[in-house]
């Protein structure tokens, strides 16, 4: 409320000081054919004083608070890459000026400097924050690169006092902070919704297989709070078990978690997924299939939860022994079907005689789908050659 009533004063006082001043050259030149009263003057410029001051939260407040707004979301990296992109571009439009003032036809040394200055500015700044990455990473070489050079060259030296070995060391280690500076943007990960509802993150975040920063941007937060805010009480409760994921993962402090503010110019939330990574140069972990695939085309690495789930389960190889319970029958007569602990099917030959019986089987063959790894099994032969006998029964037949 303070602010609106300064911003009405402000433009108050400026509106009537500024019509005044018209008003009287307009009365003083008689450009109407006489001179005007100085009652009408000075009614007209409180008239539009009172006008500025209505408008004023409109022509004042509002863009200042968008503003304040699109700062807020911008990353601090965005904004300084903003700034030397400016500079270097109204340097480079100070360069022209000289030789655009000496141009005389079509009166090109008034309005020339002003468009360049404005068209360089902006180019600057576009290039700048597209390009920010890139620009970090050439400094970041040409500085590690210099650094690497004279840690080899002091080491060439041979000179075994303590304060040359000394001033070595500080040096190879000058180096190493810079290498890890450099990559610091790859340390990061973009954490999907799919993955965060999923829950297996926090688990594998525990295990310390998961290094670096999981980032999880405030439009995937809403998203969330809006899944837990549906009617439907199925995805409302994977909503509330995605925010208590988050909040655990927060908590348990293995792995560093990271809410921030950057947006992408698209309403999709998996396009503006890739893009950041695009942007960050850093992986996506998801367990979404569609942002996968979207993601490899468009060269985003992508750490996907349920291919990891399939990448480490146990290997089984033909000849091995195996205890299972066989819960259903198979689609071949005779079969029984039995499940790992981790979802894989085994089909068992024979084994529909044992259904609700734990058992041990031998494995005949792994077949790899895309649906997963299927085991076919028979159960164990004894040394007469007929099968062994269940090892317990765990319901009726």
């Amino acid at each position: 409320m303070r602010g609106r009533t300064v911003a009405r004063a402000v433009a108050f006082v400026v509106a009537t000081a500024a019509a005044l001043d018209v008003g009287y050259n307009l009365s003083v030149s008689k450009v109407f054919g006489m001179k005007l009263p100085w009652e009408a003057v000075a009614g007209g410029a409180l008239f539009i004083g009172i006008i500025a001051a209505v408008a004023a939260p409109l022509l004042i407040i509002a863009p200042y608070r968008w503003l304040r707004e699109q700062i807020r979301k911008v990353e601090a990296s965005d904004l300084l890459a903003g700034v030397i992109g400016l500079i270097v571009g109204l340097s480079i439009a100070l360069l022209l000026l000289l030789p655009l003032a000496q141009i005389p036809f079509f009166d090109i040394a008034r309005w020339a400097p002003a468009v360049v200055a404005v068209l360089c500015g902006y180019l600057g700044i576009t290039i700048a924050v597209m390009r920010k990455n890139d620009f970090s990473h050439l400094v970041g070489s040409v500085y590690a690169g210099r650094a690497a050079r004279r840690a080899a060259r002091d080491i060439q030296d041979g000179d075994e006092h303590d304060e040359h070995d000394e001033l070595t060391t500080g040096r190879l280690r000058g180096f190493g902070s810079v290498k890890n500076k450099n990559s610091r943007m790859s340390d990061r990960i973009l954490v999907d919704t799919s993955a965060i509802i999923d829950g297996r993150i926090a688990d594998i975040c525990q295990t310390g297989f998961v290094t670096g920063v999981l980032v999880t941007p405030r439009f995937v937060l809403e998203e969330l709070q809006h899944i837990a805010d549906s009617a439907d009480s199925m995805r409302r409760n994977r909503g509330r078990r995605g925010l208590e994921i988050l909040q655990r993962l927060q908590k348990d402090g293995t792995v560093p978690v990271e809410i921030s503010d950057a947006d992408a110019d698209t309403p999709e939330v998996d396009a503006k997924l890739v893009k950041l990574a695009r942007q960050w140069r850093c992986p996506i972990i998801t367990n979404d299939f569609n942002l996968n695939r979207v993601a490899e085309l468009q060269g985003v690495k992508v750490l996907n939860i349920n291919e990891l789930a399939h990448a480490v389960k146990p290997i089984l190889l033909p000849g091995e022994d195996m205890q299972i319970k066989i819960m259903q029958e198979g689609k071949e007569s005779g079969q029984g079907v039995g499940y790992l602990d981790d979802g894989t099917m085994i089909v068992v030959e024979n084994g529909r005689a044992y259904m609700h019986t734990t058992l041990e089987v031998t494995v005949t063959r792994v077949l790899q789908t895309v649906a997963g790894r299927m085991i076919f099994a028979h159960p164990k032969q004894g040394a007469n050659g007929s099968a062994m006998t269940p090892m317990r029964r765990t319901g009726t037949a």
